[in-house]
C-alpha cells in the first residue's frame, strides 16, 4: 500500500493520539505501580465508567477491538451455540474468523438494512432453538456505530433487548464508535447501552483519540464471573495496564470522548455536503457519525485515491467509504472537495 502524504480519509484508526491521552499516558509513567491493573490508575478508570453506566458494572481493559468483540461473546457463548449478527457486522467480516476460532461458536450474517437488524430480522432464526442439528442462537450482535455508519434508535436497541430475554439470548453491542453513536443522538452512553437492556457492551477507545485500548463493559456482573480467567487466557491481560487504564480515564473526563466525537461527525457532515455538490457523486446512505459511504464515478476514483487514500468496498457495503477523526479539520475536507474540482476540470 502507498501511503499518500496528504490526510487521509481511511480510518480514524489513522489518527493520532489525542494530547489530554498523552498526557496521561505521560503522567502514568512515574515510578513504579503494581502490575495487572492492581494500580490507582485503573480504579480510577473503572470508577469513571462506573460515574457514566452505574456502580454495579464490571469493566476490563484489553488491547484492540477484535479481543473485545471476541471476548465478549466468549463470556455469553459456547461452541454449539450461535450469535445472530448484521451480515455487515465487523465480527463476521473484518475480524479474520476470530470469533468462531477463539469461541467456537457459529456467527449468522442476518441481511441488514442500511448496516441494522431488527428484532424481526432475529425472530425468523429462533425457530431451531431446541433442535440438536443445529447451533444454537444464544447471543445478538449489533454494532453502533453500524458499518455503514448509522445509529441505532434507543427504542430499536430495547425491541432487540426484549426479544433476546424473552428468548434466553444475550444482547452483546460492538460499540467501536458508540461516542460517534451517543453525540449524533445526543444522549449519554448508558441511555443507548444499559437503559435498553444490552448486556455487554465493547466500549471503544483507538477509535476516538486513543493510543491502543478497549474496554469491556459488563452490565450483568454476574457474566463477568470467570473473565479475569478468559482475559488472561486469551492473552490480554496488560502487565503495564495503568498505560491502557489512564487513557480511558481522560477520555472519560469532562467528556472528551464526547467532544472528539461530535468534531468527527461534524467533519462527516461537512464533507458530505461538500460531496453533494457534485450531481454523480451519491452518498449511499445517511451520514449519522463520522462514516461516509459513497459511490464515485470510476474516472476518477483512481486518482483520487493517489492523493487520499481511503478504503473502496463490496458494492452492498456503498462502493467507497471515507472516516472522519477528531484530529479531522475543515482544510482537509477541503482540500478533499479541492481536488475532486481538479480532477473532473
Amino acid at each position: 500500500m502507498n501511503i499518500s502524504p496528504s490526510r487521509a480519509f481511511t480510518s480514524d484508526n489513522n489518527a493520532s493520539v489525542h494530547p489530554a491521552v498523552m498526557a496521561a499516558i505521560n503522567v502514568a509513567n512515574h515510578d513504579h505501580v503494581i502490575a495487572y491493573g492492581h494500580d490507582s490508575f485503573t480504579r480510577q478508570a473503572e470508577d469513571c465508567f462506573k460515574a457514566e453506566f452505574g456502580d454495579d458494572i464490571a469493566v476490563f481493559f484489553v488491547f484492540n477491538g477484535t479481543a473485545a468483540n471476541t471476548l465478549s461473546l466468549r463470556s455469553l457463548v459456547q461452541s454449539h451455540h450461535a450469535v445472530l449478527c448484521a451480515n455487515t457486522a465487523h465480527v463476521n467480516n473484518n475480524e479474520c474468523g476470530a470469533p468462531e476460532k477463539m469461541v467456537g461458536c457459529k456467527l449468522i450474517g442476518i441481511p441488514a438494512v442500511n448496516g441494522k437488524i431488527s428484532a424481526e430480522d432475529c425472530e425468523s432464526h429462533l425457530s431451531i432453538i431446541g433442535n440438536e442439528h443445529f447451533a444454537q442462537p444464544k447471543a445478538i450482535s449489533i454494532t453502533q456505530l453500524s458499518e455503514l455508519g448509522t445509529t441505532y434508535q434507543a427504542e430499536e436497541i430495547r425491541v432487540l433487548a426484549d426479544l433476546a430475554r424473552n428468548n434466553n439470548l444475550y444482547l452483546h453491542m460492538d460499540g467501536a464508535r458508540i461516542a460517534n453513536a451517543a453525540a449524533s443522538l445526543g444522549c449519554s452512553l448508558r441511555a443507548i447501552t444499559r437503559d435498553v437492556g444490552v448486556d455487554v457492551l465493547s466500549f471503544g477507545g483507538t477509535k476516538n483519540g486513543l493510543l491502543c485500548g478497549e474496554a469491556i463493559v459488563f452490565f450483568n456482573a454476574q457474566l463477568s464471573e470467570a473473565f479475569k480467567f478468559i482475559r488472561k487466557q486469551h492473552m490480554q491481560l496488560a502487565s503495564k495496564m495503568r498505560f491502557i487504564s489512564a487513557q480511558f480515564e481522560a477520555l472519560l473526563t469532562d467528556e472528551l470522548w464526547r467532544k472528539n466525537a461530535l468534531h468527527a461527525n461534524k467533519m462527516a457532515q461537512l464533507l458530505a455536503e461538500g460531496l453533494l455538490q457534485f450531481d454523480d457523486i451519491k452518498l449511499q446512505h445517511r451520514v449519522d457519525g463520522n462514516i461516509i459511504h459513497v459511490h464515485f464515478p470510476s474516472d476518477i476514483i483512481q486518482a483520487l485515491q493517489e492523493k487520499f487514500y481511503f478504503y473502496v468496498r463490496q458494492p452492498e457495503l456503498g462502493g467507497a467509504r471515507l472516516v472522519c477523526a477528531f484530529d479531522t479539520t475543515p482544510e482537509d475536507v477541503q482540500n478533499f472537495i479541492d481536488t475532486i474540482n481538479v480532477l473532473k476540470k
